[in-house]
């Protein structure tokens, strides 16, 4: 009669000697590892996805739920799916060598699980308290990292596996996530750390997952825009170290290899600045008063910020300050939106266009107008002042920093001195570690040595929930450090737009030299 460690015992000499079907026979160490990926335990589903050149029917192999730690926190949220193609078509697909879209599905930092997910692009933001308003890119960022073209949802997990990519969907812990005791426990940096852990998980798997791990190509919108961007920014970083062995996320890298980021929500410590800069002559769209002091405040201080960065901007904006950065945008990014959008439009449709838009000056293809012409353009702005650290502790922002039992917290100074009328006060001694943890801008100033070296970067020219010189800025350092960076804007789009997402899914081949 054998005891349970004979069983155990015989259970892992069977899989030595017989291996997974399709990965060759096993190690020890391998029959070992609780991080180890099943092969074997999918489920084949076939489904219709609509690309620009027509409906693919796609065959592929899912894996749902993988907890991609040893020690997770919360399984719910700290697991991954995986989509394999077999078949697009009826034609088989070798998808061993493909590039791995790391696609997630955060929006407003809140938490994202992909438990329930029934295929691929299922998962999505959970964890909304009762009765609360869908946080800024909740609603198009969530579902497998779903965005909208026009109106249209536009899926580019769905995209890339029609394409014969491998498709890695994580969840992450978020900050709304309270346990028993009223702790916090999704709060900053875990959502980072998640998603860490999980592309180290991949890299561990090297030969059980298929795909090639040497191509992970991560996106996300808005909050998840902004985790993608500090996930190619921070590759490898040490300062992650002790937070990734808490919660036994696997050893192994977490660099990726290019990094798709949709009107990422980032620099957080800078944004309300920002904001005021960018927004600051536009009315609220609540219609209620602007507190038109703190806006000046806030606006003459990114100045300094902005001085400070000393970032070279191209044809000749150099250094790139508050005083031609409105140029800047215009002549960068802003025009060449605007042209692309009008060369789409019919002969009638773009006559109309410009008739209600006589701002713009429109000769041979090109466009013409002023940056202060653009601001009235766009109009009303979505948030007031300050944006982000708001004085009442009201924002998901004050939420994300949040600590213990404590749901939100100040991380500005100038929001915490004008808020408790102290001069003097200072920020909680955490706060300046999480900041760091939480913006790429910072590792990008240290030339990390980890960081993605290629970039795809969008934002709509109307999406007033953060300021446009995040997408600049970020830009910006990428291109100072030599990076391949694709950034634009989509004229007239706002938050959440991806009007080109079969161009990013080229990009991918491109970049990594792919040939299916």
């Amino acid at each position: 009669m054998h005891n349970r460690r004979d069983v155990l015992r015989m259970g892992l000499m069977a899989s030595l000697m017989l291996g997974v079907a399709g990965f060759g026979p096993m190690s020890f160490a391998q029959a070992m590892d609780a991080l180890a990926f099943d092969p074997d335990a999918y489920t084949e589903l076939t489904e219709t996805i609509t690309t620009d050149a027509g409906d693919r029917k796609v065959t592929y192999r899912f894996w749902r739920a993988i907890p991609y730690v040893a020690n997770p926190v919360d399984v719910t949220y700290q697991s991954l799916n995986v989509s394999v193609p077999v078949a697009i078509d009826g034609v088989t697909v070798d998808a061993s060598n493909a590039p791995i879209l790391f696609a997630n599905s955060v929006g407003g930092y809140m938490p994202s699980s992909v438990a329930e997910a029934e295929g691929v692009g299922g998962g999505g933001m959970t964890g909304m308290p009762a009765g609360a308003t869908p946080p800024s890119g909740a609603e198009v960022a969530s579902g497998g990292n779903a965005m909208l073209n026009r109106g249209e949802r536009v899926s580019n997990a769905k995209l890339a596996l029609a394409a014969g990519y491998v498709v890695v969907e994580p969840g992450a812990r978020g900050r709304t996530l309270i346990d028993a005791n009223g702790v916090y426990y999704g709060v900053a940096p875990a959502a980072i750390v998640d998603l860490k852990a999980a592309v180290r998980y991949i890299r561990h798997n090297k030969g059980r997952i298929p795909g090639n791990t040497d191509w992970i190509v991560s996106s996300g919108t808005s909050a998840g825009g902004a985790l993608s961007a500090l996930l190619g920014a921070s590759g490898d970083s040490p300062l992650f170290a002790p937070y990734l062995a808490e919660i036994g996320a696997a050893d192994a890298s977490d660099a990726i290899f290019a990094s798709g980021d949709w009107c990422p929500i980032t620099d957080l410590e800078h944004a309300d600045m920002a904001y005021e800069w960018n927004w600051g002559a536009n009315a609220l769209a609540s219609g209620e008063e602007l507190d038109q002091g703190v806006s000046a405040e806030l606006a003459a201080a990114f100045e300094s910020y902005q001085a400070g960065l000393g970032l070279k901007g191209k044809a000749g904006f150099e250094p790139l300050t508050a005083a031609n950065y409105g140029d800047y945008m215009v002549h960068t990014y802003l025009a060449p939106a605007a042209e692309t959008y009008l060369a789409g439009l019919s002969k009638a449709d773009r006559a109309a266009y410009l008739t209600e838009s006589a701002f713009i000056t429109y000769t041979d293809g090109k466009a013409g107008f002023t940056w202060v012409d653009f601001l009235a353009h766009v109009g009303a702005r979505k948030k007031s002042a300050p944006a982000f650290d708001a004085f009442d502790l009201t924002t998901g922002e004050n939420n994300l920093f949040g600590l213990g039992t404590t749901g939100a917290r100040h991380f500005t100074l100038a929001s915490l001195r004008a808020a408790t009328g102290d001069a003097t006060a200072e920020l909680d001694a955490d706060i300046p570690e999480k900041l760091k943890l939480m913006n790429p801008m910072g590792f990008l100033a240290d030339a990390n040595p980890g960081r993605a070296r290629h970039w795809w970067i969008r934002v709509g020219t109307k999406d007033t929930d953060t300021s446009l010189t995040v997408v600049g800025n970020l830009a910006a350092a990428l291109e100072n450090l030599g990076d391949d960076v694709d950034a634009r804007m989509y004229w007239d789009a706002g938050h959440g737009s991806n009007e080109d997402a079969t161009a990013f899914i080229l990009w991918i081949a491109e970049t990594t030299g792919y040939s299916a």
